[in-house]
């Protein structure tokens, strides 16, 4: 990484198009007791402790090395330690400095686009907690150097691959917010559950005998499960079923009978009736819309 990088880019009309678009990016050491935010930033970037800033675009920053402060108006004051990263909202003032006795060497991506907004009205990241601990991985450290690299070239398409790029940093992101929101323990425990199921995907299972046998009450073990899944226990695994019926509806002339029977269904119009909620459709119209494997 160079110790002081940054780009401003033009965008046009037809970045904006595409849904998600960079608007800068960079990288800055701050020495000990240094002024910050250095200069040569454009004037609508700049801003002292003094007054904060408004952004109208997202900004991701993460601190490598050092340790400084973070407050923004719908966060407070965040301590911010090395390997920490945090996200600035469009619309929400903010102010950020390494400490004087340590200064601090950071990353940042600004960006925005319709997608972009959908990460905060979809629920993936909110203004009210804007810190991500202990997320320079190889991964994210890897993604900040492919985009480096792309907008300092700027290939054909630039702007569009470099979306591409950012978004998966993003999707490592919300990855490892969600990870530090639950212990090694709860982790093992899904995974357990989600093994069990595909074990089972054959017949029937017992939730709530499994929920006991993996040491939780099956109220808590409902509620980690959907928070770590989006779906509940049942409906996850009577997606993993019509997933294998699927399958089996395209590559064997079993009947609808039979392949109900075979994943453990309790009865045929069982099957039909959660394979219609699920797909939109019954599974003889699924198959008749589908080349069928000799």
């Amino acid at each position: 990484m160079k110790n002081s990088y940054r780009k401003y880019l033009l965008v046009f009309e037809q970045d904006k198009e595409w849904g998600f678009y960079v608007n800068d990016l960079g990288s800055t050491k701050i020495d000990k007791g240094e002024v910050y935010p250095s200069q040569g930033h454009p004037g609508n970037y700049m801003f002292t402790w003094d007054e904060g800033r408004t952004l109208n675009e997202f900004h991701l920053v993460l601190v490598t090395d050092g340790e400084g402060i973070f407050e923004s108006k719908e966060s407070g004051v965040k301590k911010i330690g090395a390997g920490d990263g945090f996200l600035l909202f469009p619309g929400v003032w903010h102010r950020y400095k390494p400490l004087k006795k340590s200064g601090w060497t950071e990353r940042w991506i600004g960006f925005s686009g319709k997608i972009a907004k959908q990460f905060i009205t979809n629920g993936f990241f909110n203004a009210q907690n804007p810190l991500i601990k202990k997320c320079n991985t190889t991964v994210i450290l890897n993604h900040f150097d492919a985009l480096y690299t792309l907008f300092d070239n700027e290939p054909f398409g630039y702007q569009r691959l470099g979306s591409g790029i950012c978004i998966q940093l993003m999707a490592e992101l919300y990855n490892i917010q969600q990870s530090s929101h639950n212990n090694d323990h709860l982790n093992s425990l899904i995974s357990n559950a989600k093994h069990l199921m595909y074990k089972n995907i054959n017949g029937h299972i017992d939730l709530k005998r499994m929920a006991s046998e993996l040491g939780v009450s099956y109220s808590k073990f409902r509620l980690d499960f959907k928070k770590q899944t989006g779906i509940s226990p049942l409906q996850y695994h009577l997606s993993i079923k019509i997933e294998k019926s699927k399958d089996l509806l395209l590559s064997t002339h079993k009947t609808q009978k039979e392949i109900a029977f075979i994943l453990g269904f309790e009865s045929d119009y069982y099957f039909n009736r959660v394979f219609k909620q699920k797909m939109g459709i019954t599974p003889k119209q699924f198959r008749k819309t589908k080349i069928l494997k000799p």
